[in-house]
């Protein structure tokens, strides 16, 4: 008998570090499945797939044609990124049509510590309202994809990170700085005063890797607006890798 597939919604590191522990799995065979909207994603280790499905229904339909296809998912997890609601709505509504057994993976999210100024939003367009009353120069780091709601504050004046070029509309005063992190401390706080920021808006992603502007923005005095996660759907759920590790070997005997 073939080894069993594993679908993992990724994108994430920790999707690519529980892919790269799931081929170490005997009889295990990860499938990571990537939305395509980096140009030049970081590729996990084993089967890669690059594309939406088209939906729940684009998930469910693909997930069926595995099954008549002889080379079934026997379980699906979904380490997306905590922002991608869409995504992570569509796996559940698909795992549950097609009784395929679901995982999400989710990192926490961050604490604030003491010396920390955080003012927590909904959503982007909350904190774009909150800017009003705010210091004139913004950091900027909620990602290519929503940055609509703060291209008529004028009166401000943005930096802003993406890996990739975003898409219009952009704030009509702004720096665009593209760059793929992780990035350091030292290097976020010179960043931040090289260009006399004065407050920090930025999604609450979670992990160590994207921490060090946060800290920055402690050591610098400087608020952050933090947008908060958006709800997820009602499934199984773990916060480690090691967790997601453990609970598919179980699913699946013989896997260790």
């Amino acid at each position: 008998m073939g080894a069993v597939r594993v679908l993992i919604l990724g994108g994430t590191a920790e999707a690519r570090a529980l892919a790269a522990a799931l081929t170490g799995l005997p009889g295990v065979r990860p499938v990571s499945s990537l939305a395509g909207r980096v140009a030049d994603p970081l590729l996990p280790a084993g089967e890669v797939r690059i594309g939406g499905f088209g939906g729940a229904e684009g998930l469910a339909e693909w997930l069926a044609a595995a099954q008549a296809g002889g080379e079934p998912i026997a379980a699906v997890v979904d380490a997306t990124h905590p922002f991608a609601a869409t995504i992570s709505r569509s796996a559940a509504q698909a795992a549950s049509a097609t009784r395929i057994p679901i995982l999400a993976l989710r990192r926490p999210g961050w604490t604030e510590r003491p010396g920390d100024d955080w003012h927590r939003q909904p959503s982007t367009a909350a904190a774009a309202v909150a800017l009003a009353g705010m210091a004139e120069r913004v950091f900027l780091t909620t990602g290519r994809s929503d940055l609509a709601p703060f291209a008529g504050l004028d009166r401000h004046w943005f930096l802003i990170r993406s890996i990739e070029q975003p898409p219009p509309p952009l704030p009509s005063r702004h720096r665009l700085v593209l760059a793929r992190g992780p990035f350091g401390v030292a290097e976020e706080i010179e960043l931040m005063a090289g260009h006399r920021v004065g407050v920090l808006v930025t999604k609450d992603s979670g992990g160590p890797l994207t921490a060090a502007k946060l800290v920055a923005a402690r050591e610098l005095g400087l608020p952050v607006l933090l947008i908060d996660r958006p709800p997820v759907p009602d499934v199984p759920s773990v916060l480690t890798v090691e967790a997601a590790l453990d609970w598919v070997a179980a699913l699946i005997p013989g896997a260790r």
